[in-house]
């Protein structure tokens, strides 16, 4: 498949697609800033620049733009130009590489799908509240054993 933009409308393009703060990104942020919830954003010293962070949590989002990330790449893969085949191949694979980097560091990892939070914002807000409640029951129970193991 031939692009069918010239050198300089192609480049103007991609020069306007965000790597961070998108839409979908600002949504989430705000509806979970609205519930109280506190959070680093694009934290970079972390693997893959998770989009949001619960540090004490221990837990890691990622917001993945469908084509960027290839949400169901195989179904539409063979339509693509072998450059933009290779790329999102390239995508997935990172992330894949930068998941298994968190989890092997003891974070907790979860993706959201640009087309679910746009289907239903409050949906995705609370899958991530409840994975929270979940790790921050774990993480007290973990202090509190620590803490009875203590001699006095």
């Amino acid at each position: 498949m031939v692009d069918n933009l010239t050198p300089e409308q192609r480049s103007l393009t991609m020069s306007r697609i965000r790597g961070r703060d998108t839409k979908v990104e600002l949504a989430v942020r705000r509806a979970l800033h609205r519930r109280g919830h506190r959070y680093r954003v694009n934290v970079p010293w972390l693997a893959g620049k998770p989009d949001v962070v619960f540090t004490k949590a221990r837990l890691v989002i990622f917001i993945d733009g469908d084509f960027w990330h290839g949400w169901r790449f195989e179904q539409w893969s063979h339509k693509l130009a072998t450059y933009w085949r290779e790329k999102i191949a390239g995508n997935k694979a990172r992330d894949q590489r930068s998941e298994a980097t968190l989890k092997s560091q003891g974070w907790s990892v979860m993706r959201l799908w640009e087309h679910d939070v746009k289907e239903n914002l409050e949906r995705s807000v609370l899958r991530i509240e409840r994975r929270l409640a979940r790790l921050r029951c774990i993480s007290a129970r973990q202090r509190l054993a620590r803490a009875s193991n203590k001699p006095p």
